[in-house]
């Protein structure tokens, strides 16, 4: 195996910096200076960053095997992570805008990422004790993988496929828009108009706060849920819902069933709706 080149405490500024590396180690050192330069360590292989500090543009497109440990990237190091795979990012902040797009095969562990529009057309993500804050989080991913993890922001996870979430924490508006073949366990989902128009999206022992949720649905299940402020649920949707508690009002369910310990108005004023919707037999 080709022995890496090791760079410690220095800095680069310079436009394509470090271009096409293959096998470098990187520690404390910095991409930064009036220099401006931007694509620093475009095209590289085997790339190790430990304590790198990220304040340019562009640093990493094109690479295959990126570590990324107690890293920072600042809101000045834009679309940091595209068209790049196998990558690993520990202990990190990126704070920058677009900050991975278009990647695959990509470990996020122990980070805070702050960066509208992440994620975007990315596969095979495995994501564990990660917070999140930006708009279009995720959007079109596959094979998504969440544990214990939060997310602030809007617009979350639409159009994602083959995806898992458990022990999470979402508080974002329209997630889950278009969504197919998603499990989502053990996790607070806070937002409007929560999961409209996905196919096949099951949750399962969770708590889904907020107005209008889960309308247009196929294959839609809930198991063991509980649901807050939840009025107009499951409009035009093919479901199968067992939940605890109450349901603020449930209208025009398609088929399937909606079962509750209580619902506070049934609504059904389009003829197509022949789903069953109940109060639960007491004991």
């Amino acid at each position: 195996m080709r022995e890496k080149r090791l760079f410690t405490k220095e800095r680069f500024g310079e436009e394509r910096a470090l271009y096409g590396v293959d096998g470098v180690e990187l520690v404390e050192c910095s991409f930064d200076g009036i220099e401006d330069g931007e694509s620093a360590l475009k095209e590289g292989k085997n790339i190790e960053c430990d304590q790198v500090f990220f304040n340019l543009r562009y640093p990493l497109w094109h690479d295959d095997g990126v570590l990324l440990e107690n890293c920072e990237m600042t809101e000045l190091c834009r679309a940091a992570l595209w068209y790049s795979e196998n990558i690993d990012i520990k202990f990190s902040k990126l704070h920058g805008i677009k900050a991975l797009r278009e990647c695959k095969n990509i470990k996020i562990t122990d980070s805070d990422v702050k960066s509208v529009e992440f994620g975007w057309f990315s596969h095979n993500i495995d994501v564990v004790n990660t917070s999140f804050q930006g708009e279009y989080f995720m959007l079109q991913a596959t094979n998504l993988n969440m544990k214990h993890s939060s997310l602030k922001g809007k617009y979350s996870f639409q159009y994602i496929e083959n995806s898992t979430f458990e022990d999470c924490n979402f508080d974002t508006k329209d997630a889950f828009w278009h969504a197919k073949n998603v499990v989502v366990r053990n996790s607070v989902v806070k937002g409007e108009y929560l999961a409209w128009y996905c196919e096949n999206v099951t949750f399962e022992n969770c708590t889904i706060i907020g107005t209008q949720p889960l309308c247009y649905c196929k294959g839609l299940k809930l198991i063991n849920c509980t649901m807050i402020d939840c009025d107009l649920s499951f409009e035009k949707s093919e479901v199968e819902a067992d939940v605890i508690g109450e349901i603020t009002s449930v209208k025009n369910v398609y088929s399937g069933y909606v079962r509750a310990d209580s619902i506070g108005e049934i609504i059904v004023d389009d003829e197509r709706a022949k789903g069953l919707v109940e109060v639960k037999e007491t004991v």
